[in-house]
C-alpha cells in the first residue's frame, strides 16, 4: 500500500446540526471492476459522534486540511468508541487540485 491509498491525522465531520473534530484512520483500494476507488476507515472515539450513529445517524460529510468535503457513510461503533466511516469514489484526502505531473 502506498501513502497515496492511506490517510492518518485530522478530520471534521460535518453532520446536520454541526462538525465534529475527529482523528481518523482510512485507506483505499482502487476496484478495476468498478472504475473507482473504494475507501473506509475508523474514526477517534468521540462520545457525541458515537452516541449520534447509535441513534440512527448515518450520513455525514468528511473534511480533510487541503482536501473537498467528500460524502461519507458510518456504521455502528466499534467495542473501543471509534464509528467505522466508508465511502466510493475519489478517497477523501486526495487534493482538491493535485499538481500535474512533468512529462
Amino acid at each position: 500500500m502506498t501513502d497515496d491509498e492511506q490517510y492518518r491525522g485530522p478530520a471534521t465531520l460535518r453532520l446536520d446540526d454541526g462538525p465534529v473534530a475527529v482523528e481518523v484512520r482510512m485507506s483505499a483500494r482502487f476496484e478495476p471492476v468498478e472504475g473507482r476507488f473504494r475507501w473506509a476507515g475508523r474514526t477517534s472515539p468521540v462520545e457525541d459522534l458515537r452516541e449520534r450513529v447509535s441513534g440512527g445517524l448515518r450520513r455525514a460529510t468528511i473534511a480533510i486540511p487541503g482536501a473537498p468535503e467528500t460524502p461519507v457513510r458510518l456504521s455502528e461503533p466499534d467495542p473501543w468508541g471509534g464509528v467505522r466511516i466508508t465511502g466510493a469514489g475519489t478517497p477523501p484526502w486526495f487534493p482538491a487540485n493535485p499538481p500535474a505531473v512533468a512529462g
